[in-house]
């Protein structure tokens, strides 16, 4: 499960893996993006659970919010906690291709410069009404589906039912609604925030850049997180995600945009006709690299067997061989070899040999971290 990112537009046709590194920096851009950093504090502010480390700002935050502000951020919260809407990277949606704005002024202009059409697609993007990475009719032509987003919506309850009318009815209206939302925001509490947050984020994209100018794209990929890769033979990023979906650049190149407050996200923006953007969250790095979906759904499949349950109870306690296991739970000693060989496989365990022994043990401290990479996974 992944989503793919067709670069090879990048480069000249024929060129070679070395060439290829070589050029791809010029078409990729690595910029900050005040919008989708506003995003992503709007997120942390109506998910905290999403974001232990920021505790502190959005309790902060919070405390000091004026009420008013407080029920307006209420009124449209699907926009930013059940999902980001790609209103907040709006830059790749414009004719032509853009970068983010340097202030959230400048970026507010580039969300004036959507269609309606973008506009109130991109909007009822919660609703899962239409086709996202593939051409398709929209609701403002398409009685069929003006339908099928307020039933959606409907389903979601009456603050996204009140919403979905008014954006179908008068779009114009929920755009100046949202810019003024917007605009009180950052006049509220995003106006610091951006300043203090900033200056880290322009680093990391210096930092990025220069790994892209001298390194070349799969180091800097590597940099990013390690849950990217690129293939430069077959010209695609792959980013381990729950979901399997591709995109692919055009003559608009590729975005790259970090975050400060989004950590643990990690997302790929593949809307059809839009620019593909890699949204991904900078700050203290893993004490290790986080798995991938894959091994993630392999440990949790290993240790869903009830004998290998059993099995873990001794070995998070003391190092066993598969002789002892073996008589301790009444089987043989190739039944309690195959449950081995699927616990190890998972990376749940540690051998070490004595002798002619070779003794298996529980990674207690990969067994710990399952519940936070779990959560991790699914977020990414």
């Amino acid at each position: 499960m992944s989503v793919r990112i067709d670069v090879s537009g990048l480069w000249a046709t024929g060129v070679s893996p070395a060439r290829a590194e070589s050029e791809a920096w010029k078409r990729i851009a690595v910029v900050p993006s005040p919008l989708a950093e506003l995003g992503m504090a709007l997120h942390a502010l109506s998910e905290p659970a999403h974001h232990p480390g920021l505790q502190s700002w959005v309790t902060g935050v919070t405390a000091r919010l004026d009420p008013h502000l407080a029920d307006r951020m209420c009124e449209a919260d699907f926009l930013w906690r059940m999902t980001f809407s790609d209103l907040f990277l709006a830059c790749a949606g414009v004719p032509g291709g853009a970068l983010p704005g340097t202030d959230l002024a400048e970026e507010l202009e580039l969300l004036d410069k959507l269609s309606d059409e973008q506009f109130v697609a991109a909007a009822l993007e919660f609703t899962c009404a239409f086709p996202y990475d593939k051409p398709g009719p929209g609701p403002l032509t398409d009685a069929r589906m003006r339908h099928r987003a307020l039933e959606l919506a409907a389903a979601r309850g009456p603050r996204q039912v009140r919403f979905a009318e008014g954006l179908l009815a008068d779009p114009p209206r929920i755009r100046a609604w949202l810019r003024e939302f917007f605009q009180d925001c950052d006049e509220a509490f995003f106006a610091g925030t951006w300043s203090r947050l900033r200056h880290q984020l322009a680093a990391d994209t210096r930092l990025k850049t220069d790994l892209l100018r001298h390194k070349g794209l799969a180091e800097a990929l590597a940099a990013v997180s390690p849950a990217v890769t690129v293939d430069l033979d077959a010209g695609v990023i792959t980013v381990d995600k729950l979901g399997d979906t591709r995109t692919a650049t055009a003559a608009d190149g590729l975005l790259l945009i970090p975050t400060s407050l989004g950590r643990p996200h990690l997302m790929v923006l593949h809307r059809y006709g839009w620019q593909p953007v890699l949204h991904y969250p900078i700050g203290s790095p893993e004490l290790a690299a986080p798995p991938t979906v894959d091994q993630l759904a392999l440990r949790m499949t290993a240790l869903s067997h009830p004998v290998r349950m059993r099995l873990c109870r001794h070995l998070a306690r003391s190092a066993y061989t598969t002789g002892e296991l073996a008589q301790v739970h009444g089987m043989t000693a190739p039944e309690i070899s195959r449950h081995l060989g699927v616990l190890k496989k998972a990376g749940l365990l540690t051998t070490r040999r004595r002798g002619r022994y070779v003794l298996h043990q529980l990674d207690v401290t990969v067994v710990a971290r399952l519940g936070s990479d779990f959560l991790e996974g699914i977020l990414r």
